[in-house]
Formats: structure tokens, sequence, C-alpha cells
């Protein structure tokens, strides 16, 4: 064999080899996901309270939520620093892993009165835009339904603070209600989503 045609049959072969290697090396989807178990439970589903589920969540919020991260357009301090460590590319896998898996509301003490209250505020404030008393997914904040009360109180907190912007549809609602029931009402919105929305409807 000529010296030139060995020289470069070995150099394809070890091209194809770095390739596949570095295909190899490339996360999976499923494993870029494991890395959020830490915090976000098996699959997406949280088991702690100042943590919300991700399971179900709709691949544009997931997707617009690392972004908001990564900017600090929503802060926080640890995921403000964990999201700017994936690529646009690995977000992506990430988000429909998580759309894909099987939202699991927690399960928490409630006060049937203050969500009964809960669902009639969500119905005459929150409704439009929460569609379907916060059980879908699609909508600009994932789901709500279920989700862990600390985690719904930490967040309208921010709002109301200003720490976190609220879109001008949403500050519209959340004055009119502070005007109309005071901030104790919020407690009544928190107990309808956190314990079941759906049920405290019924």
């Amino acid at each position: 064999m000529r010296k030139s045609t060995y020289l470069a049959r070995t150099l394809l072969i070890s091209s194809l080899v770095c390739a596949s290697q570095a295909q190899s090396e490339v996360p999976s989807a499923e494993m870029l996901a494991n890395t959020c178990v830490g915090c976000h439970g098996a699959q997406g589903n949280s088991a702690g309270p100042a943590i919300p589920s991700i399971a179900g969540m709709g691949a544009e919020y997931f997707v617009q939520s690392m972004e908001e991260f990564q900017s600090g357009e929503r802060p926080n301090s640890i995921m403000t620093r964990i999201a700017k460590g994936y690529s646009d590319e690995e977000i992506a896998a990430m988000s429909t892993y998580f759309a894909e898996q099987v939202y699991e509301p927690a399960t928490q003490e409630s006060d049937d009165a203050m969500a009964s209250n809960g669902a009639k505020l969500h119905d005459k404030y929150c409704e439009k835009c929460h569609a379907n008393a916060g059980t879908d997914a699609e909508d600009e904040s994932g789901y709500l339904s279920g989700q862990w009360g600390p985690y719904l109180q930490y967040s309208l907190t921010d709002f109301i603070a200003g720490d976190r912007e609220m879109s001008k549809k949403m500050r519209i609602k959340v004055e009119k209600l502070l005007e109309d029931h005071g901030e104790e009402a919020t407690q009544d919105l928190i107990q309808f989503y956190a314990t079941g929305a759906t049920e405290a409807k019924q």
C-alpha cells in the first residue's frame, strides 16, 4: 500500500472515530433533565414546598423561563446561575422532555373555606389568563393547580413587591384584586390553586 494512501485512510478512520465519540458525548434530553431532579423531583414532580413541579410544563414556557433566568429578568439566586450553564439546544431538549412528563399535583393540607372563596376570586380576576382553573400547562405561568402553596406564595409576593415583572394584564388584575379585597385575599387564591383548583370549584 502506498504511504500516502495509508495515511489518508488513517486520517479518515481517526476523524470518524472522533466524530462518533463527540456525538456520544452530547447529553440526551433525559440526561440533561436528570440534573434537575435534585430540586424539581423525579420526572419534574417536586417533593419540596418551595420548589415548583415542572412536569408537563409547556415547552414554550419552559424555554421562556430559562431565558429569563439567564438574562436576570427573572431573579432567583440559584436558577440564574444554573440556567447560564445550558445552551439553547440543551434547553430546547429539556423543554420537550418535561412537556412529555405526567404532572402530579402536590398533596398538601387545605382550608376548604379559603379555597372556596379563592375559586370565586379566580373566576373574577384570573380565569381569562389562567384558563381551566389554572390547569392549563400552556398558559403564561404553566400549571397553577396543585403547585406547592409556599412556592405560589413566594412567587406572588415577588410580583406584588415588584421584584418580578408582571405583564400589563396581570398588573391590572392584581391591583384590582388588592383594591377590592386586600392582600389577605391572595391567601384564598393560593389555597384554591395549591389544593387542587378543579376540586375546589366543585
